[in-house]
């Protein structure tokens, strides 16, 4: 890794121009082809440690944690700012504003999946407490969904309203239809945002809930959070943890961090559609946010908390 990030910086260009060409791992492409394996075919997560951040700048560090993911698939936009490379930091933002991103503030997130096909979280520091992330199962989920309240499993089918966090397109709905559960290529899929679909309720336009769908999405946050459901970690620096969204719901606890911004925590998140045969196809999950003109980067975002000392 360490003469692969000298061959990348040596080139001088854009990291968004690099291919995987420019950041050669001829000896970890076993354990990478193991690693994708386990995603798509095994536990659908994959914890790898030792990336040794400890000896670059944050730079440096977002440059190997992109170099890896170009070895693993194609990276998608994560915003409406077209950032394909994420910040997970406080940036001071008001977790009751609408058109915020929780993974901007300290507060509890609940368990969900993110927009791709595969999410990569790299920790360079952990805050003062708290932060741990947990995993469930999708299809562990599902099971117990279905040994609960059989009853409620096909609405799991059912298209849900999701807000789109006032990301949406030129022209497009503040909203958009999906199903939790949907079948591709003869695997069960699950891709679930639990406030992005209550949110949806203050569009007027947007139908209520049922008693019967709000009595689902209350189970599925319910038995996700059960302590024998999920596995828990606290990731520390140069940890980064692989995840297939179609199979595993991630959380995190809500968080303290240190006053000086040189030591909040911070991770870097990458979405990515796998390479080739390792790809779920789903074009849905694949396309990423549109990007929009005017918005802020992630990266501008967190230059301007540091420089106001927020968070």
């Amino acid at each position: 890794m360490e003469s692969a990030l000298r061959q990348a910086k040596a080139g001088g260009r854009p990291l968004t121009e690099l291919t995987r060409e420019d950041f050669p791992l001829p000896v970890l492409a076993p354990a990478i082809a193991r690693w994708m394996d386990q995603l798509q075919n095994g536990r659908g997560f994959v914890n790898v440690k030792g990336i040794p951040v400890e000896r670059h700048g944050d730079q440096d560090v977002a440059l190997l944690h992109w170099g890896l993911g170009l070895h693993m698939g194609t990276a998608v936009s994560q915003n409406a700012a077209g950032d394909v490379l994420g910040h997970v930091r406080d940036t001071g933002a008001d977790p009751d504003d609408t058109s915020v991103r929780l993974y901007k503030t300290r507060v509890d997130l609940g368990f969900h999946s993110d927009g791709s096909d595969l999410v990569a979280l790299l920790c360079i520091r952990q805050g003062r407490s708290g932060g741990e992330n947990r995993l469930v199962s999708t299809a562990a989920l599902y099971n117990e969904l279905l040994r609960r309240r059989p009853d409620l499993v096909p609405l799991l089918y059912q298209p849900f309203h999701w807000d789109r966090n006032d990301e949406q397109a030129e022209g497009q709905d503040p909203y958009f239809q999906l199903p939790i559960c949907r079948y591709h290529d003869g695997r069960l899929t699950f891709f679930y945002i639990p406030w992005y679909i209550r949110k949806a309720q203050r569009h007027s336009e947007v139908p209520r809930f049922t008693r019967e769908q709000a009595a689902l999405l209350d189970l599925i946050d319910e038995i996700a959070a059960e302590p024998d459901m999920h596995v828990e970690m606290r990731l520390e620096p140069g940890e980064i943890n692989y995840l297939k969204n179609s199979a595993v719901l991630h959380a995190r606890t809500e968080y303290v961090d240190f006053a000086e911004p040189e030591r909040k925590r911070h991770l870097v998140r990458l979405w990515l559609t796998a390479h080739g045969e390792w790809a779920d196809g789903d074009a849905f999950v694949q396309q990423g946010i549109p990007r929009k003109q005017g918005v802020a980067s992630d990266a501008e975002n967190i230059a301007e908390a540091g420089a106001q000392g927020t968070g």
